[in-house]
């Protein structure tokens, strides 16, 4: 149901869902206002209403009486039930000038939408009474209403001759009206119906996982964009690279979470970028999520080379509880460094007192690699420790396992404790850095294992590497 509202709402990033107020507004006013034996927003006035809104002009004859029929309708006078022409200048799908008419035959307050405008006649029945023009001049007789056959049983007048013609378009005018709304955007439709993509540009997306408070997780985004995808024009002597970035994030029922766009420059020396063409750069946003399902839709564009790409997954951000170890996402980074005590927990990659830029694997499912005379780093966060009664410490282990995934057998294995790190609470955070050149070309999996030996309790993340 809520999925409903939210495909509906014309401002899906604000609290209030306009369309939906307006709905049970609609709704009741219907009650209110048309209600006969049945609640109004059953009654045809009152489907009308909700749908179309209320109309522009409306002709009321609420105690019928004597009427003086328009020439369209044979002219003459007669005595009619309760009826009611309502106008609407525009209707998205039937049309301009709408004319709906609703008679109440039963005198019970009951309206009924109607495609023969003689329902209202209440002398249609009676011989000689409320007689057309053509009728009182002898020109047409009145039984000629029940026999030409049609929607309608209006006699003869000076307009009127096409009645025949005109009854097909009464017909689908009452049709459309009770018709399911159509499809607005057509040529959206058959983009998501084909999923047609051209000249894709590429570009890799890492989302990091760290907790802020007990109902609110810190989602890292990072995306990496390859120079050689990237259109570089000079100016002025410089390699001037652009890209234009936009993502959203949205709840399973399509409600907005969290937007972001921004535009990124490259720039390089003009005789430096053949040498750094194959290199990458990296964006980072952090957005403040709850835990539970997102879908997550990036779309970047090389202005200079006007290509695009877009990225769409759904993540789980996991929900960090108060009394069960946990810990962040295991981050492997390039580059892991203090910060100034001014930009403590602000800027590019900042995660509370420390700078991590992450590394970030490619969609085809290959390991982040780093050069021999690269430094590996690695980050990560552990919640929840036990802490100690008679101590008032926590008390755990940190077993670091870099392990060749070729043979399957360690090459560092370090173990840490929490007394070596000082005074630590119920939250720790782990930063470790090694050298490439320690290890021989291939690809290497680090498991970091946290003992907690008050809960008895364990966490063992892992990544995966390649050293060339």
């Amino acid at each position: 149901i809520e999925a409903f509202w939210q495909r509906r709402d014309p401002t899906p990033d604000t609290v209030e869902n306009e369309f939906k107020e307006e709905h049970y507004r609609r709704i009741a006013y219907a009650n209110e206002h048309f209600a006969a034996g049945i609640p109004g927003w059953k009654s045809d006035r009152g489907r009308i209403y909700i749908v179309y809104g209320p109309a522009d002009e409306i002709e009321s004859h609420p105690s019928g009486g004597t009427y003086e029929r328009p020439m369209e309708e044979g002219g003459g006078s007669t005595s009619t039930y309760p009826f009611e022409d309502w106008r609407y200048r525009y209707i998205e799908g039937i049309g301009q000038e709408v004319i709906i008419e609703f008679v109440d035959d039963c005198m019970c307050g009951n309206y009924e939408m109607t495609m023969d405008r003689s329902k209202k006649d209440a002398l249609l029945y009676t011989p000689n009474g409320g007689l057309t023009l053509y009728e009182q001049m002898g020109m047409a007789s009145k039984a000629n209403r029940f026999t030409h056959g049609g929607l309608e049983r209006l006699g003869s007048g000076p307009f009127n001759n096409d009645l025949q013609t005109k009854q097909f378009d009464r017909l689908e005018q009452f049709y459309k009206l009770q018709k399911p709304p159509a499809v607005k955007f057509k040529d959206l439709e058959e983009v998501v119906s084909h999923k047609i993509s051209v000249n894709l540009m590429p570009f890799d997306v890492r989302a990091d996982f760290v907790r802020v408070t007990g109902d609110t997780v810190l989602v890292p985004v990072t995306i990496q964009i390859k120079n050689r995808d990237v259109t570089f024009v000079n100016k002025d002597g410089v390699q001037r690279g652009t890209v234009n970035i936009f993502g959203r994030v949205t709840t399973l029922a399509g409600r907005i979470a969290q937007t972001f766009e921004d535009t990124v420059q490259v720039d390089e020396p003009a005789e430096l970028l053949p040498k750094v063409i194959e290199n990458s750069n990296v964006y980072w946003k952090a957005l403040p999520l709850r835990a539970g399902r997102y879908r997550f839709d990036i779309v970047v564009k090389d202005v200079n080379g006007d290509r695009k790409g877009s990225w769409s997954k759904g993540i789980v951000v996991p929900e960090y509880n108060d009394d069960k170890l946990s810990a962040s996402s295991l981050i492997v980074a390039d580059q892991m460094e203090p910060v100034a005590a001014k930009n403590v927990g602000t800027g590019n990659f900042v995660i509370g007192t420390m700078k991590v830029r992450p590394r970030v694997p490619s969609s085809d499912g290959k390991p982040v690699v780093f050069k021999r005379n690269q430094k590996m780093n690695f980050w990560m966060q552990v919640y929840n420790l036990g802490v100690d009664d008679k101590t008032h410490k926590s008390s755990a282990t940190v077993e670091y396992d870099v392990v060749n995934a070729a043979t399957n057998k360690p090459v560092v294995h370090t173990v840490e404790s929490t007394e070596q790190m000082g005074n630590v609470g119920d939250q720790v955070t782990l930063q470790k850095s090694l050298s490439a050149a320690n290890l021989d070309p291939g690809v290497y999996r680090i498991q970091i294992k946290v003992n907690d030996k008050v809960s008895k309790q364990t966490v063992d993340p892992s990544a995966t590497f390649a050293v060339e």
